[in-house]
């Protein structure tokens, strides 16, 4: 399956018929008002910021962005604040700003005014190494430390879900789901290549659907296909996949910032499970990085209601 680039989810969001209302739970962040400030004047969103109002305020100035089109919520509490503008439908998708990750999940899952669904709420990553004409997505990267069994189902399943609103190919193409560990073997000295192979089993069963699973499998296994030839080791997912699941946070957290930090690459992050798409990064990630998660969560949100994924010329 091919998912759409980063260049192609940006004409997405420039086409849209209106731009949408997002609220920013910690909006006194320079990456916040820059990409806030941009996608505003691009047409994706109605920006609306939660946080100190005085902060916010007094850094806007400082970078010379316009207010005048955003909407501010002055709260201590932005992460309930955000929350609330998206439980009372006035804004379509929450963006993380500059807040904790912690006060952001305790916000989203309140069981009386969160977000929380029945998913296992995870970060998604989409990946884009234009050396190797490469995209593909990672999680959980953000959130759940130690994912048992049935959590690695929700993760997959939401990994499916991420890879269908990005699918720039043939709509009966399934997405391929690398299950990832440190070997391709199965061994009892590795529990989560029990986990993998039980997925596969599953897939294979027909229990999971809509994708083809591999694993266990290394990352140059999942990544390159002249990895699977040397290994001498063959499937559908060998050099090819769409997604990798990992093993835990460590695993995925460690290898997605690797990639970022030392690769030739292009981001950005999506949480998925609760009740709205979640714009999620890192508070040390860039204002384009900002503005790719948006743009992804954009289509997250618009694939969701049907909105086809044909990009225009030009961004």
């Amino acid at each position: 399956m091919a998912l759409l680039s980063f260049g192609s989810l940006y004409r997405l969001a420039d086409q849209l018929p209106a731009p949408l209302p997002v609220v920013v739970a910690g909006g006194a962040d320079r990456t916040v008002l820059e990409s806030m400030s941009l996608a505003h004047r691009r047409g994706w969103v109605e920006p609306i910021l939660a946080g100190a109002i005085d902060e916010m305020r007094t850094l806007a100035k400082d970078l010379d962005v316009d207010l005048s089109e955003f909407r501010l919520i002055d709260s201590s509490d932005p992460a309930a604040a955000a929350v609330a503008e998206v439980r009372a439908g006035r804004a379509r998708l929450l963006m993380k700003g500059q807040i904790a990750t912690p006060a952001l999940m305790k916000a989203v899952l309140n069981r009386e005014v969160g977000l929380r669904t029945n998913r296992c709420i995870c970060q998604v990553v989409l990946m884009e190494i234009p050396r190797d004409s490469r995209r593909f997505l990672l999680s959980d990267t953000g959130i759940t430390v130690e994912p048992t069994l049935d959590q690695k189902v929700d993760i997959l399943n939401s990994m499916v879900d991420v890879a269908r609103a990005l699918n720039d190919g043939a709509a009966d193409e399934l997405p391929r789901i690398g299950v990832m560990s440190a070997t391709e073997k199965v061994t009892d000295a590795m529990p989560d290549t029990r986990e993998a192979a039980e997925l596969v089993r599953r897939n294979i069963a027909g229990d999971i659907t809509g994708c083809v699973v591999q694993g266990p499998l290394s990352f140059d296994l999942a990544y390159a296909s002249d990895a699977g030839e040397k290994k001498r080791i063959e499937g559908a997912v060998v050099g090819a996949a769409d997604a990798m699941l990992f093993p835990n946070l460590l695993a995925a957290n460690l290898t997605v910032k690797a990639i970022m930090y030392t690769a030739d690459c292009r981001f950005g992050g999506v949480l998925c499970g609760a009740a709205c798409p979640v714009v999620f990064m890192s508070r040390a990630d860039s204002t384009e990085t900002r503005l790719n998660s948006l743009a992804f969560t954009l289509r997250m949100l618009t694939a969701k209601d049907g909105v086809p994924s044909h990009p225009g010329d030009g961004e």
